[in-house]
């Protein structure tokens, strides 16, 4: 290459370097100022103690009583949503303005603020408080204009902030039919379809069915039952005489009560003709057409709540088995059946068919001739359970220990377990040490 040639590149390099120097440096400038977020209020969620929206026509007021639960005191004093209450919350708390459009207003009659639709007036439990305007909507209707008492700044906020801060009473009210503690609740009755059910817990936490008579329970359709009650809700949509009108002229689907540590709460459930329906409540004062699955929980009797399960050790592991006359033991991760050593995998198998051997139907009377039975001993030898399956023709039926219950069972889920059974082998040998 000739000299000039090679000058002419390096020349080139140089500046094409410099370019690029110049670029990302100002690419990494305009990145830094679009970072910054102008904030109109930062305060700490835990810090709101009250919360007060007045408005045209009403004014609402919200004070909390505890970490996560807040009361409406006006226009009535009713329970609030939490949901509802720390949506408004989280808003305040971490409000940003979309943009600042007068830095230094004086004039607020073009943005709504001289009268704004909603002043919001907040009180930190530290004794601070702050006042937010909003006014307009911008022409575009992409947002609306808000203002802070203390500050000359208009600003533009998203309508999703307006929408999660402007409430009605009814968005805000508690709308819970019954407001029991779940994880606190001690007994639930029921009275629905057939006789009159009652569930209680055990000393180990577990439902078991109280009424007509001691059975044991399927917790999966308790709970079932008890969150149908915790998840009723109101249709606040619904006029309160009419619906007070409708419960009286439906029939009546049934009624629960439910029993925690605050004592003891109530509902009434009717239903109408077009499947609707409402309820009277101990809770709550008023009578109300309800939404969701609640109506339903109630076309349901003592079988439904039955356990079908004919042994309980679920997932607890095991330390003893005795299957058909043959007894194995588990020590360490090994099972051994005698002095012989058992091949886990075998002996899991028969665990698992065990563990799902699930009742199809209950019935009167066990069979005459007995074809199959097992005990499992489980959580550290503190269970014990039997189970004895008998044939009648070509029916299978199956008892446990101490349960006067009978349980139907379909043969294949018999044969299933005859054959896990007798599936259980030895463990292979140790492979022969190789010779030297």
């Amino acid at each position: 290459m000739k000299p000039n040639g090679l000058l002419i590149a390096v020349a080139l390099l140089a500046i094409l370097g410099g370019l690029t120097w110049w670029s990302n440096k100002k690419q990494a400038a305009a990145s830094k100022t679009s970072d910054t977020t102008t904030k109109i209020l930062d305060i700490p969620g835990n810090l709101i103690q009250d919360i007060v929206l007045k408005k045209t026509a009403q004014t609402i007021e919200l004070h909390r009583e505890g970490v996560n639960t807040w009361k409406m005191t006006q226009p009535s004093p009713l329970p609030a949503d939490t949901d509802a209450a720390s949506g408004i919350v989280t808003t305040l708390g971490t409000l940003n303005a979309d943009s600042v459009v007068d830095a230094k207003a004086t004039d607020l009659t073009p943005y709504g603020l001289q009268n704004p639709s909603l002043d919001v007036q907040i009180t930190e439990s530290n004794g601070k408080h702050d006042g937010l305007m909003i006014g307009d909507e911008t022409p575009t209707g992409s947002g609306s204009y808000a203002k802070l008492a203390n500050d000359p700044r208009v600003f533009t906020i998203a309508s999703y902030a307006k929408t999660n801060i402007d409430k009605s009473p009814n968005d805000l009210r508690d709308k819970r039919v019954l407001t029991f503690d779940s994880d606190k609740l001690t007994r639930v009755e029921l009275q629905g379809k057939g006789e009159p059910i009652e569930f209680g817990k055990n000393n180990q936490g577990d439902w078991q069915i109280l009424k007509p008579r001691p059975l044991r329970a399927d917790g999966s359709q308790v709970d079932t039952f008890i969150n149908a009650l915790k998840d009723a809700r109101m249709d606040m949509a619904e006029d309160s005489q009419k619906a007070a009108a409708a419960f009286a002229a439906a029939p009546k689907v049934g009624t629960a009560s439910v029993t925690d540590a605050n004592g003891n709460q109530s509902i009434e459930v009717h239903k109408d003709k077009d499947n609707n329906y409402y309820v009277k409540s101990t809770a709550v004062a008023g009578i109300y057409k309800v939404t969701g699955d609640l109506g339903k929980s109630f076309d349901k009797g003592v079988n439904d709540f039955r356990s079908k399960k004919l042994f309980e050790f679920g997932f607890s592991d095991p330390s003893l088995l005795e299957v058909q006359g043959v007894t194995y033991s588990k020590a360490g991760n090994d099972w051994t059946a005698g002095p012989k050593k058992m091949d886990n995998a075998s002996v899991q198998t028969l665990i698992d068919k065990l563990r799902d051997l699930t009742a199809t139907t209950f019935e009167a009377e066990p069979g005459e001739e007995k074809v199959f039975e097992a005990t499992v001993i489980s959580n550290q030898g503190k269970r014990t359970e039997k189970v004895t399956i008998t044939k009648e023709g070509s029916k299978y039926f199956a008892k446990r220990q101490d349960d006067p219950s009978i349980y139907g069972l379909e043969a294949q889920a018999v044969d299933d377990l005859k054959k896990a059974a007798s599936d259980v082998k030895e463990a292979a040998p140790p492979p022969a040490a190789k010779k030297k």
